[in-house]
């Protein structure tokens, strides 16, 4: 049982890492998670927030000003801003994942029943958040292989490949990269280009991804993490008044370009509550009640390992909100969901 370290409150959600409930961190009580964010980013050589020093980065939100590294890992100053292994390379794991797959968003992918065949599945090792409880945290503390533009697209040419999808981490900070390979690999044959992100990226590079997931049938899936800018920065580390913007903005551009958009949310027990998705839901409402929105079940890793599960109480309560507004809601990694609320 965990105790605020502000108002005293008790609970077993409450996550040392955060330290705080979530009322208090919704009156601006950053102390705590902040200083989670910095030493363990300390630890692993990141910078410990986006760097203000240097050359000026607009591939996210986040626009570092870049001295040595961005805040991502990946942008440097070498002679210029540059992605660390070029502009022909990556740090990744690629596999092919057999259909159906285990994807954010399974319940409306046209290739869920496509047996025998295989989603391109495209893990970068990189990220522009740093979630207190990434359930991919590999992607920040291992590394993958550096991957050339010509070697992805060869796999692509497989028959056996109708889609591919980017995710990790996240890739924003190798969408430069991303957006190569969709253009190559589409010039030669026709595979649905999905992307899974946090919906960071600068409205331009939003904007191509989203005609390139139109062109190809693909999908794009923005995470959104919380909703109140306290809250989004405690669980990421950025900046949340920035980050809550610019993925709003981002949502109306993948409408505006006609390409299919899923938005999902973690259900973070405690922190991301029937407050945070009520007011997501507001904003997808405002701009088409068809989006589909995935709710999904938190499990415990990385610095949030303390907090249990989602419960099945938390998410039926979230649900129901959600279809006041929404005719299209999902419930991911329902296996997750545990009994008992405390």
């Amino acid at each position: 049982m965990a105790r605020c370290k502000i108002c005293g409150k008790e609970s077993e959600e409450i996550s040392e890492s955060i330290g705080v409930c979530i009322d208090c961190l919704r009156k601006g009580h950053l102390e705590f998670s902040l200083k989670s964010h910095e030493e363990f980013r300390e630890r692993i050589g990141l910078p410990a927030r986006p760097p203000k020093g240097g050359v000026k980065c607009s591939i996210c939100a986040n626009e570092c000003k870049v001295k040595d590294v961005g805040y991502c890992g990946v942008w440097v100053n070498s002679s210029g801003l540059r992605p660390k292994y070029g502009f022909d390379n990556a740090e990744l794991f690629y596999y092919l994942d057999p259909h159906p797959t285990n994807c954010v968003a399974e319940p409306v992918c046209p290739e869920k029943d496509h047996i025998g065949f295989y989603n391109l599945a495209v893990f970068f090792y990189a990220c522009n958040l740093d979630c207190l409880f990434c359930q991919n945290i590999e992607h920040k503390t291992s590394h993958g292989s550096v991957v050339s533009l010509d070697e992805l697209v060869k796999v692509a040419l497989d028959r056996r490949v109708t889609c591919a999808c980017f995710f990790g981490g996240d890739p924003a900070p190798y969408s430069p990269f991303a957006i190569r390979f969709s253009r190559k690999i589409l010039r030669r044959r026709r595979i649905r280009i999905c992307w899974e992100t946090n919906g960071l990226e600068n409205p331009r590079i939003m904007r191509e991804i989203a005609r390139i997931s139109r062109e190809s049938g693909g999908i794009v899936k923005i995470d959104w993490k919380a909703y109140t800018p306290e809250v989004y920065e405690a669980l990421t580390g950025v900046n949340g008044e920035k980050a809550v913007e610019r993925i709003k903005e981002n949502v109306r551009i993948v409408k505006e370009e006609g390409a299919e958009l899923v938005i999902s949310t973690l259900v973070v027990p405690h922190y991301v509550d029937e407050v945070e998705v009520r007011k997501i839901v507001d904003y997808i409402a405002s701009v088409d009640r068809n989006i589909p929105y995935v709710l999904l079940a938190f499990h415990p890793e990385h610095l949030m390992n303390d907090v249990p599960t989602t419960s099945y109480g938390q998410m039926e309560k979230l649900v129901r909100i959600a279809k006041k507004k929404l005719k299209r809601v999902f419930v991911g990694n329902p296996w997750l969901l545990r009994l008992t609320s405390p």
